[in-house]
């Protein structure tokens, strides 16, 4: 039997060589055209963060200023503080910035009573709460050592983070009848810090 000529078994090669490309390319399309395809996607998810908001009616004036005190003086002033926050949260009272001469903040009564009704302007209103009114009872000296800070904070205001809410807090002092001669010309200061913490 006669072997192919080098011509011939070139394009034999050749035409074998084309024959398999074309059935490549076809099983390619096959593959590219005939997968189904099914998906499912869940939407964008998202974070937001809740608050916990404070405020009050005090526009930054301090609540007492009072002058030429002798023994038996006696005031009274309200606050309103509000909560906005969307956070149940838990608001304590403290002090800051607390200084005395002569020791006159011990011869300082304090009574801290919340409730609702008045403000800053005037305590005409002013309710106690029905239970737990009282938030403080004793002298300016005892507070401020005591509460400095949220930790050892005074109150049992609990903010649901529902909505607004209110608290109206009245403060009152009272220089003692039976402070000694040597507070003459005494001076005392502190600052009331109400702070919310989330719970």
């Amino acid at each position: 039997m006669a072997r192919p000529s080098r011509r011939a078994a070139r394009l034999l090669g050749a035409g074998a060589a084309a024959a398999c490309l074309a059935a490549s390319a076809a099983v390619v399309w096959q593959a590219s055209y005939s997968a189904f395809s099914a998906p499912t996607a869940n939407p964008s998810s998202n974070w937001a963060a809740g608050s916990v908001t404070l405020a009050d009616d005090d526009a930054n004036t301090a609540m007492f200023n009072a002058s030429n005190l002798k023994p038996g003086s006696t005031g009274s002033r309200c606050i309103a503080v509000t909560s906005t926050g969307s956070l149940p949260s838990a608001v304590k009272l403290y002090g800051t910035a607390s200084a005395t001469t002569n020791a006159l903040s011990s011869y300082l009564t304090l009574a801290i009573t919340q409730g609702s009704g008045g403000s800053f302007g005037s305590c005409t209103g002013f309710s106690p709460l029905a239970s737990g009114a009282s938030v403080y009872s004793g002298t300016l000296a005892a507070f401020a050592a005591s509460a400095t800070g949220y930790s050892s904070g005074l109150g049992n205001w609990a903010p649901t983070g529902s909505g607004s809410d209110t608290r109206v807090f009245q403060i009152s002092y009272t220089f003692d009848s039976a402070a000694p001669n040597t507070t003459q010309g005494g001076t005392a200061s502190i600052g009331f810090t109400w702070e919310a913490q989330n719970t």
